[in-house]
């Protein structure tokens, strides 16, 4: 024995060597004294050890279930399907779609942790070290005399008797990444593109005509449905409006008279809300029109969607004074005079502008849905 340390053995004494004599030199090599190394369960298979080792297999096992559980969750076909509020059974489970992919998960990993807490807690042991620390990489000798403590930790601590821990820990983390797995997976379950080019896919929204030839009118929303309903919904026409005004619309068309479930659905639909406004004639003559979309207005009238552009939040406010269109969330601020361009905010794409004209009885409708998806952007968008 040096100053330095032991004199490392040569590479045949190295391979002579038994466990219990790695785990001594390599204690020697690293300046480690072990103080105390009790075992954890002295005596072997009492009832608290069974106790103790029931407790941790029934974590791994709850992690395991909860695992399996959100797999079964994202991959049941009805949990993807949208119900709206006026269906009472079928929304309030859709609603709990997102809820249980979270609790699910969330317990799938809250368990395995507990699970691997405990263990450590009841099973490995908890040995007393001083350590003198060095500089300078591993050599083979160390790489080997680690094999060797860890070798020795997992046999004090028992886990080559304990199947039904090894089983449930297995189990766990398996039904774990099978969880992780899952969500990159799912998306390919089913295709979201797939018959997409309809009112409810994300390219068109409430304001697509069902059929060639459609009427979709601009409509107020009263308050009252009960009487939308009985005297029919309040249009709008081109004198109703003053100059610097703004209201927000909804599409209406004559299939939906008297429904009460139709006119309900388009008053909450998330990308009905428009924006009607008619810009005073001053500020009219000031207005720089989107290229392509030059006649989409009427006269003063301009209309825009109400979902901003940064993340769906509505922009409900209008300045008169300024002709800025706000969105309360972020602060983001679109110039009404500038194809409602982005001017203030996070916000960096305009807000969709819907088509709009009169028809010979006056009233306004829609000459086409938006040209484009309305609201953030998403991973198809290439703007």
């Amino acid at each position: 024995m040096s100053a330095e340390g032991p004199k490392p053995p040569s590479e045949a004494e190295l391979a002579e060597m038994d466990r219990d004599e790695l785990l001594k030199l390599g204690g020697q090599l690293d300046g480690v004294e072990i103080v105390e190394y009790p075992e954890p369960w002295p005596v072997k298979d009492t009832r608290a050890e069974r106790r103790a080792q029931r407790r941790v297999a029934f974590w791994f096992a709850l992690s395991a279930l909860a695992g399996l559980a959100f797999v079964v969750v994202m991959a049941w076909p009805k949990w993807w399907e949208y119900k709206d509020p006026s269906d009472p059974s079928g929304h309030a489970t859709y609603s709990l779609y997102t809820p249980a992919l979270g609790v699910t998960l969330g317990l799938a990993v809250l368990s395995l942790g507990i699970g691997v807490i405990l263990y450590t807690k009841k099973f490995v042991p908890h040995e007393v070290a001083v350590q003198q620390r060095s500089d300078g990489p591993s050599a083979e000798v160390d790489r080997a005399t680690i094999l060797a403590h860890l070798a020795d930790a997992g046999t004090r601590n028992g886990i080559a008797r304990r199947s039904l821990i090894k089983r449930t820990a297995g189990a766990s983390a398996g039904a774990l990444g099978l969880a992780v797995a899952a969500l990159p997976i799912a998306s390919f379950i089913k295709d979201p593109w797939k018959d997409s080019d309809n009112e409810n896919g994300l390219w068109h929204t409430g304001w697509q005509p069902k059929f060639p030839g459609e009427k979709v009118y601009l409509r107020r929303n009263t308050g009252n449905l009960e009487e939308d309903v009985k005297k029919g919904v309040a249009l709008v026409k081109a004198e109703d409006l003053d100059a610097g005004a703004m209201e927000t619309v909804f599409p209406y068309r004559e299939s939906e008279k008297g429904d009460e479930k139709a006119l309900s659905e388009a008053l909450m639909r998330v990308d009905n809300p428009v924006m009607l406004i008619r810009l005073r004639p001053t500020d009219a003559a000031r207005v720089v029109k989107r290229k392509g979309q030059e006649d989409y207005n009427f006269g003063d009238y301009y209309a825009y969607t109400k979902i901003c552009s940064h993340v769906g939040c509505p922009t409900s406010l209008y300045e008169q004074r300024t002709n800025r269109i706000l969105c309360p969330c972020h602060q983001s601020q679109f110039d009404a005079l500038h194809y409602a361009k982005p001017i203030f905010g996070p916000a960096t794409r305009p807000l969709a502008q819907l088509p709009i004209t009169v028809d010979e009885e006056g009233y306004l409708i829609a000459k086409g849905d938006f040209n484009e998806a309305i609201g953030p952007a998403f991973w198809e968008r290439k703007s």
